[in-house]
C-alpha cells in the first residue's frame, strides 16, 4: 500500500490550488477547474489524504432582511479530507463557483439596501459572489456516515441586486452592482453530517447549515448570512477500498 507523504501532498496540493486560483479568474474557470481536479486527483489521493470534486445547491438568505425567502443556487468546488486518528478528520478545500445572498427582497428591503431600481412588480434578489473555505472537524460514525462541524470564511468579490420581471412573452432582467456595499470577508460556523453510499471511497452526500456571523454590509449591522447547503463529494482517482477501522 501506498504511504502518505505529507510532502508530497502539500506539494501537490499547493500547485493546484495555484492553478485553481488561476482558473478562477479567466473565462470557463469552471471548467478548467474540473480539468485540473481530473489531473491531480490521482497524484493527492493516498491513505491518508483524499482529494476530489464538491457540488450542489445551497439555499440562503439574509438574516434581518424582511424577505424570508431563500434564493436557491448551484456550487462547484474541491475538497481535501485529511486523516488525523482513526475516525477523525479534517476537511477543507474551496468553493469555487458559490452564490448567497436572499430572494424576494420587500420594498423595505431595496429601501435599505439604497436601491436604484425600485419598482412594481417582478422579483428582486440579492446576490454575493464568493470564494467559500470551510475548515472542519470531521468524524466517521456508523461505518458510512460522518458528522462534522468548525468555522467556515468567504471571500466575497462580488455583488448584486437582480430584477427579473416579464411583458407579455419577453422575459427582462436589471442588475445594479452594489459591490461597494458589501464586506469582502464573510465568516461563520458550519455544521453538518452525511454518508457515503457503501464502505471505503466512492461518492458520499450530505447536508451542511451556515451561521454568518459577521455583518454583510459595510454600512448597516443587523445583516448575516444563512444557509443550507446540499452536497456530493465525489473522489477523484482514488482506489476503492474497504476502511481498514
Amino acid at each position: 500500500m501506498q504511504k502518505f507523504s505529507w510532502k508530497r501532498a502539500l506539494r501537490t496540493g499547493i500547485q493546484a490550488l495555484a492553478l485553481f486560483g488561476t482558473l478562477s479568474f479567466i473565462p470557463l474557470a469552471g471548467s478548467g477547474q474540473v480539468l485540473i481536479t481530473l489531473i491531480f486527483g490521482d497524484k493527492l489521493n493516498s491513505p491518508g489524504l483524499e482529494f476530489g470534486l464538491e457540488g450542489g445547491v445551497n439555499f440562503s438568505s439574509i438574516e434581518g432582511l424582511e424577505s424570508p425567502a431563500a434564493l436557491p443556487q448551484f456550487n462547484l468546488g474541491f475538497y481535501f479530507d485529511i486523516r488525523l486518528k482513526n475516525q477523525w478528520y479534517v476537511y477543507t478545500g474551496v468553493l469555487v463557483k458559490a452564490t448567497m445572498g436572499s430572494n424576494e427582497l420587500t420594498y423595505n428591503d431595496l429601501l435599505a439596501l439604497e436601491s436604484e431600481i425600485i419598482a412594481d412588480g417582478g422579483t428582486f434578489s440579492q446576490r454575493t459572489e464568493s470564494f467559500i473555505i470551510p475548515a472542519l472537524i470531521k468524524r466517521r460514525i456508523f461505518r458510512i456516515g460522518y458528522i462534522e462541524a468548525g468555522p467556515q470564511l468567504a471571500y466575497v468579490y462580488d455583488g448584486n441586486i437582480r430584477h427579473t420581471y416579464s411583458t407579455g412573452d419577453v422575459d427582462f432582467l436589471i442588475q445594479e452592482n452594489n459591490r461597494d456595499m458589501l464586506n469582502r470577508i464573510d465568516a461563520g460556523f458550519l455544521v453538518g453530517g452525511g454518508f457515503r453510499l457503501s464502505e471505503g471511497v466512492g461518492p458520499s452526500f450530505g447536508v451542511k447549515y451556515y451561521f454568518g456571523l459577521t455583518e454583510v454590509y459595510q454600512n448597516a449591522t443587523g445583516y448575516q448570512n444563512r444557509g443550507w447547503f446540499l452536497k456530493m463529494n465525489l473522489p477523484i482517482g482514488a482506489k476503492k477500498t474497504g476502511d481498514s477501522n
